[in-house]
């Protein structure tokens, strides 16, 4: 190739031009992003959590939360982590935060909604389930790609499972835990 080939190349736009966010080509990244996650992921099964109007603004909760008794299949990635269980001052603290990565379009469509606090996770290879405390959104934008990382921690027990008919969508039953 000569120089002047290559100067020729300078006035040509391309067809495909992922960097113009004018461009519907951008949504390729965030396509290819999604099926990167699905296939290479975990899967993981999806309680959606339905907040109530009964919330405590003493201790920021609510004394009985809602959550769907059917979970949704999702795909994620995420780095099982060993339990750690430390004796502190105070008996023992668990300091095993689990941090899960979606890719946000992708969760979206699937669940109906962006992941929020107090949702579940489980991953099937695992059988433990996190209660999801923390939800970050980070996006590479000029590529079109926006992950949702959700920070979890372990639950612990689970009271009495009572049927809830609040959540008629595709999430089936709820429960109170």
């Amino acid at each position: 190739m000569s120089k002047n080939d290559l100067n020729d190349l300078e006035g040509v736009e391309s067809e495909l031009n992922l960097f113009d966010l004018s461009n519907p080509d951008i949504k390729l990244f965030n396509l290819v992003d999604s099926e990167l996650i699905r296939l290479s992921g975990s899967k993981i099964l999806f309680y959606k959590y339905s907040p109530s109007k009964e919330h405590d603004d003493v201790y920021e909760e609510e004394q009985v939360k809602s959550i769907a008794r059917t979970p949704i299949t999702v795909f994620g990635h995420y780095d099982p982590k060993m339990i750690e269980e430390n004796l502190g001052k105070f008996g023992l603290v668990q300091e095993s935060d689990q941090v899960f990565t979606f890719n946000k379009e992708y969760i979206t469509r699937r669940i109906g909604r962006v992941p929020i606090a107090g949702d579940i996770l489980e991953p099937q290879f695992q059988k433990i389930k996190f209660k999801i405390f923390e939800v970050q959104e980070d996006g590479f934008e000029s590529y079109g790609i926006y992950h949702l990382i959700c920070t979890a921690k372990i639950l612990r027990g689970s009271e009495n499972i009572i049927d809830d008919k609040r959540d008629s969508d595709r999430t089936g039953n709820v429960e109170n835990v």
